[in-house]
């Protein structure tokens, strides 16, 4: 086994960084400047994240955007992270003096939900949130009150009181609204009414317009033990009814509806009684109400915002007003997804005050929140937050804002990439790309959207103006072509309007990818997409527009035509077949390989399961043969109570299997007790490499066929190692047993890929060229060994690594995680004795613990040994951060830790005698290898931890570095022209094969 020799960045001489631009102004010399390589200086970037201090915790802001929506009415978008996790929202300011109105709208029906936007767009609305919770899955009717441009919609149920309303003088007030009604016969004793348009409360009488919509009358009176229904018709009884009525309800027509003592007054009447009716609604304060709608807690009140009892974070939507209620604020939180975990009420009345109100009440969460807004220039709103349902949910209501008539007068324009940043083609961690970037030679387009002074549609075709032309010019479509690396401004303008959009051209295009290793197409017909990214030399990115490429494929078998926000849509025309995308941009070209249909092919059916191999990982168990979903099964037995590290049970077939073709998952009949272990599948590849496939945990109990996908990018032929199950929960104990069946591959047409050219990264030398370094330091990781086998192989290889470190006399060591296997205290004593025996204290040691030094228990074993679990240091010039990434994330080493890495780059920015940072954890943002099993488990976090080197580096001129370890495999690759190096095993054997063979060791 050979050590790998990397020069790390603290290796490089003193340089100025160098630019996107040829020629920026000269940096400052600092000591021991990190080399920096083409870093681009655009105004493209998004702000730096900022910390907030939140009252008991910090919280750090990591995006924010704010646009005008109307005359005094803005949106402003922002992404937090906290110790809870993430947080996105949207929030709209309106000053209710400036123009901008507000008021209540809903289907026409009260009885009948549908999409906020259907409303909205109907009535001209600028914005709008959702509004009152309701009769869901039923009659749909919002509980609480509801009242547009002055008139009653519908009354509270019994107790939903609290709303929202806008006086007619543009007041906001959070108050509580009743209805008061009387229903008069001809002569006689007024009859109380108590609901307009409402489920009706015990013993009470309600009265039906047609604004109630269709809906069966009988849902209001469910659970009464009497019903009377009285229809007048000009203010007459024209009928008397022992049961609730449905349909639609005249124009010249309104119902009383009454149950048990209420339906006895009504009982009263027959028909050609007069009754003269009287109703209004009724506040607690303010003036005549213009527009209501109801809403639940009261969040905020009198500038104190309120604790609830309620700890359940949600998706939630808020509205209030300032102290003298001239300015209103909306809010949605997501919630229920990977990006924003949502909030408890408390934090939903702490967020509002924070934002300015004074008094504010909460409206309908969960599936039903809803923020819209429209773009400067559109006639249109669009949904600006996720709904948690995926789309948006049929609500009953909302409360909408509206800008003052226009003059349709061109004011200014709204430029836009046309693709949108959070859809375009990108390959990072999260979805989206950088339209905002173009490479030499090639183009992006723009839209410039023109409005008028209350920021709606305004005609009027611009001229277009680079501010940069050495950098870039524009077309009069709009279409941007860059030229030079550098950053320019775009200009659309026509008279006195204008707008501008920042663009950054980078060095030219080096090499071209896909955003999908592969198209899989179930048959004639269906569709799939796949978009182009582009990078220079130094890893920075852009997505190539469609009408940049050049393809070439077979176009009988295909059709591929450029679809939205820069992808193309692949449509198969037979039913059956494979065939090479080919994409080629200049000198660069990349291919997809695309294939059509599938073919269920058996691998194991299991009637050999006798034959087949028990194995255990910290468990017992058995394996046999069983019954399964169709002939013989084979059944695995495991008792998971012996150990809080991961358990597993493996059964391994008598020979390894290979599998024909290149298939694209596998799926297996499996019978689950429900207990929820993970079940998985190994195979080796072409290269020999294991490529795991997971399945869903097993939460069911009973049969089921589980499917297991492969991940793009494998070397095929696989061969089936073998399956198991595993349990990585500590608190998790049990004993179970599971039968397995029908294992198949999902085959398409086999389809040959072009190899893709291996590129060595520059930061990577030889080592000469590190001994020649001003200084240097070793980077450990991955050795896994256990205490009950100290003189195992693993053990060997993890003293020869030591051995030849101390050789090499670096300033220091990092051990980058998994040093041990089981975490056991055993194991860190048997640590830090070859520690001792191999370095004898010449060697400074930082230890940063990976996953293998928790294995799904505390932490505690760890730190009685080795301290501290994250911190850092500073040497000869450069800032080391050390984080704990044994949860697999960083926020499961505490939040503190993710605060502490931006503090540490502020201080970094603005110390003197800091040249670079190196920021170190053992899981890395990015896995190279095709499964992706081995990088952080938040992708948001790797996208932020990148977003926070990058930004580092452009803004201070400062080199950055990250170094990981966890994937088994030595790589070094950059993002944002900032580098990451992956460092190998260095005591089990390496997960990638080597051109070279056998590799492992350290990195210095």
């Amino acid at each position: 086994m050979a050590t790998a020799l990397l020069a790390p960045l603290l290796a490089f001489s003193a340089a100025a960084p160098a630019q996107a631009d040829p020629s920026p102004s000269p940096a400052p010399a600092r000591p021991q400047q990190t080399l920096v390589e083409d870093a681009p200086q655009a105004s493209s970037y998004l702000a730096p994240s900022t910390l907030l201090v939140a009252p008991g915790a910090r919280q750090l802001e990591t995006a924010k955007k704010t646009r005008p929506v109307a005359p005094g009415v803005t949106l402003t978008s922002f992404d937090r992270y906290d110790s809870a996790g993430w947080l996105r929202a949207d929030a709209i300011a309106a000053d209710l003096t400036a123009g901008a109105s507000v008021d209540y709208v809903y289907s026409g029906e009260v009885s009948k939900t549908e999409p906020l936007s259907g409303p909205a767009k109907r009535s001209r609305a600028v914005a709008a949130v959702n509004g009152d919770f309701f009769d869901i899955n039923n009659s749909g009717a919002a509980q609480g009150i509801g009242i547009r441009s002055g008139d009653l919609v519908q009354a509270p149920i019994a107790g939903h009181n609290n709303a929202v309303a806008v006086t007619a003088d543009g007041v906001g007030h959070v108050l509580q609204m009743y209805f008061d009604g009387t229903a008069t016969p001809a002569g006689g004793t007024p009859i109380t009414l108590t609901q307009f348009n409402q489920l009706i409360q015990a013993g009470g009488v309600g009265l039906f317009t047609p604004l109630w919509g269709s809906y069966d009358r009988g849902r209001a009176v469910a659970g009464a033990t009497a019903v009377t229904e009285v229809v007048l018709r000009d203010g007459a009884v024209t009928e008397v009814r022992t049961a609730a009525g449905s349909g639609p309800i005249p124009a010249d027509t309104t119902i009383m509806l009454g149950r048990d003592a209420g339906a006895a007054a009504l009982a009263a009447l027959k028909p050609g009684d007069r009754v003269e009716v009287k109703y209004q609604p009724k506040s607690n304060g303010g003036g005549a109400v213009k527009a209501a709608v109801g809403g639940n807690q009261i969040l905020v009140k009198d500038g104190v915002a309120r604790t609830s009892a309620d700890n359940t974070a949600a998706p939630r939507t808020g509205v209030g007003f300032s102290a003298d209620g001239r300015k209103m604020y909306l809010l949605t939180v997501d919630g229920r997804q990977t990006d924003s975990r949502g909030v408890t009420l408390t934090e939903l009345a702490a967020m509002m005050a924070e934002l300015g109100a004074h008094n504010a009440l909460n409206l309908d969460g969960g599936g039903s929140s809803t923020m819209l807004a429209r773009e400067p220039g559109s006639a249109d709103v669009q949904v600006e937050n996720s709904p948690s349902d995926g789309e948006e949910r049929h609500v009953p209501n909302g409360l909408a804002l509206y800008a003052p008539a226009g003059s349709g007068k061109l004011k200014g324009f709204w430029l836009e990439t046309a693709s949108d940043p959070a859809k375009a083609p990108g390959t990072g961690p999260v979805a989206g790309g950088r339209p905002d970037r173009v490479f030499p030679g090639l183009t992006r387009k723009l839209t410039a959207a023109g409005y008028d002074e209350t920021y709606g549609p305004a005609a009027g075709d611009p001229s277009w103006r680079s501010s940069q032309a050495a950098h870039g010019i524009v077309g009069r479509d709009g279409t941007f072509r860059g030229l030079r690396p550098g950053q320019t401004t775009v200009t659309a303008s026509r008279g006195n309007a204008k707008g501008e959009i920042a663009l950054t051209v980078l060095q030219p295009l080096a090499s071209l990818g896909a955003t999908t290793d592969r198209v899989g197409l179930a048959g004639a017909d269906a569709t799939g997409t796949f978009g182009l990214v582009g990078y220079d030399r130094n890893g920075n990115s852009a997505p190539v527009e469609p009408s940049d490429v050049r393809l070439d494929y077979d176009r009988d078998l295909l059709d591929v035509t450029p679809s939205e926000h820069g992808f193309f849509t692949v449509k198969a025309k037979k039913a059956t077949g494979s065939a090479l995308v080919t994409a080629k941009v200049g000198a660069s070209s990349t291919a997809v390989p695309v294939t059509v249909g599938y073919e269920d092919v058996p691998v194991a059916d299991f009637e050999d399961a006798a034959s087949w191999t028990f194995a255990t990982a910290r468990a017992t168990g058995s394996l046999s043969a069983a019954p399964g979903q169709s002939g013989g099964g084979l059944k695995l037995a495991y008792d998971f109570t012996q150990s809080t590290a991961t358990r597993a049970a493996y059964a391994s077939p008598p020979q390894q299997i290979t599998v024909p073709g290149q298939p694209q998952a596998f799926g297996l009949w499996i019978n689950s007790a429900g207990k929820g272990e993970w079940p998985s599948l190994e195979f080796y590849d072409a290269q020999g490499q294991s490529q795991i496939l997971r399945g869903p945990y097993l939460t069911w109990t009973g049969w089921k066929f589980v499917e297991f996908t492969v991940p793009p990018g494998v070397n095929y032929p696989l061969k089936l190692r073998r399956f198991y199950v595993a349990e990585t929960a500590a608190d998790h104990q049990y004993n179970s047993e599971i039968a397995i069946d029908g294992l198949v591959a999902k085959v398409p047409p086999s389809v040959d890929t072009p190899a893709a050219p291996k590129t060595a990264d520059p930061v990577v030398r030889t080592g000469a060229e590190v001994a020649a370094a001003p200084w240097r330091f070793a980077v450990m990781s991955d050795a896994q060994f256990v205490a009950r086998d100290p003189g195992s192989g693993i053990v060997a290889n993890a003293r020869r690594t030591l051995r030849e470190i101390r050789a090499a006399e670096p300033d220091f060591l990092v051990i980058n995680g998994d040093l041990v296997d089981e975490a056991s205290p055993e194991d860190f004593a048997l640590a830090k004795r070859i520690l001792d025996e191999e370095l004898h204290g010449e060697v400074p040691v930082h230890y940063v613990p990976g996953n293998h030094e928790v294995m799904g228990g505390k932490i505690d074993n760890f730190t009685s040994v080795f301290g501290a679990t994250y911190g850092g240091f500073d040497h000869k010039g450069t800032r080391f951060v050390t984080l704990d990434t044994s949860r697999l994330n960083l926020r499961g080493g505490g939040f503190d830790q993710v605060a502490m890495l931006r503090d540490r780059l502020d201080a970094a920015g603005k110390d003197p005698s800091i040249g670079s940072v190196a920021v170190l954890f053992h899981v890395p943002p990015r896995d190279p290898t095709p499964g992706k099993g081995s990088q952080l488990g938040d992708r948001k976090e790797a996208a932020l931890v990148e977003g926070w080197l990058a930004d580092f580096q452009r803004t201070t001129g400062k080199g950055a570095a990250y170094i990981g370890g966890h994937v088994g495999t030595f790589h070094a690759s950059r993002v944002d022209a900032v580098p990451y190096f992956i460092n190998g095993n260095s005591g089990k054997n390496p997960a990638t094969a080597s051109p070279a063979g056998p590799c492992g060791g350290s990195t210095r």
